[in-house]
């Protein structure tokens, strides 16, 4: 996919290359005017997680690592390449997308009724190169979850569960989990949109 928008603020020959096919994201870059190019990146998530955490690294670190991954698979060339990840954390546990139905289940059981955070991580890559990587953090305050809750939302939502980092998307039904939200909302979202459109007009890609 490609979303090829109004050039007025965009200065590269070429769009934005989104190594991700989160929906999140996507729409912040077309709201924000970006034009982008959604090439996803092929990696191996499971095995980066698993080689940090031995090496006791905490989840700004893996959210980090695996953000850069995704946009060095993808870079070859001049063009920018934009890569994401999120994991979420809670009382010295860390979660990145649930593996299957089950470990959802038993991630949202764990979260009712505690506070966890979110750490989304973004890098820029160029010709092989990452030239820019941040991370910015969310609290989120889960309500206390009942067994029936947890089971209807698992059951209306379905695989979607396994696609983000504590088996929700906040700007739909994830948003009647929650009693309190503390945190930029696009960061909630996978992407730290002001950071990322400040890095873009540092390395010349957006008017300043």
């Amino acid at each position: 996919m490609t979303a090829r928008l109004s050039s007025t603020f965009w200065r590269e020959s070429a769009p934005l290359i989104l190594a991700s096919k989160s929906a999140g994201r996507r729409q912040a870059l077309l709201h924000s005017g970006v034009p982008f190019e959604i090439i996803p990146a092929d990696v191996d998530e499971r095995a980066i997680e698993s080689r940090l955490d031995g090496a006791d690294a905490d989840a700004d670190a893996i959210a980090s690592a695996l953000a850069r991954a995704k946009a060095l698979a993808v870079s070859a060339d001049g063009r920018l390449v934009l890569g994401a990840d999120q994991v979420a954390s809670c009382e010295g546990r860390i979660f990145g997308k649930p593996a299957d139905m089950r470990e959802a289940e038993s991630l949202l059981r764990f979260l009712s009724g505690r506070r966890h955070r979110l750490h989304s991580a973004i890098a820029l890559a160029r010709a092989g190169a990452v030239v820019f990587v941040t991370v910015g953090v969310a609290d989120l305050t889960m309500r206390a979850l009942s067994e029936d809750f947890i089971a209807a939302y698992l059951a209306a939502i379905g695989d979607a569960a396994l696609t983000s980092a504590g088996a929700y998307q906040i700007e739909g039904l994830g948003a009647q989990l929650f009693s309190r939200v503390e945190g930029d909302y696009w960061t909630i979202m996978g992407l730290p949109l002001l950071e990322l459109l400040e890095a873009l007009r540092r390395e010349g890609a957006l008017l300043s």
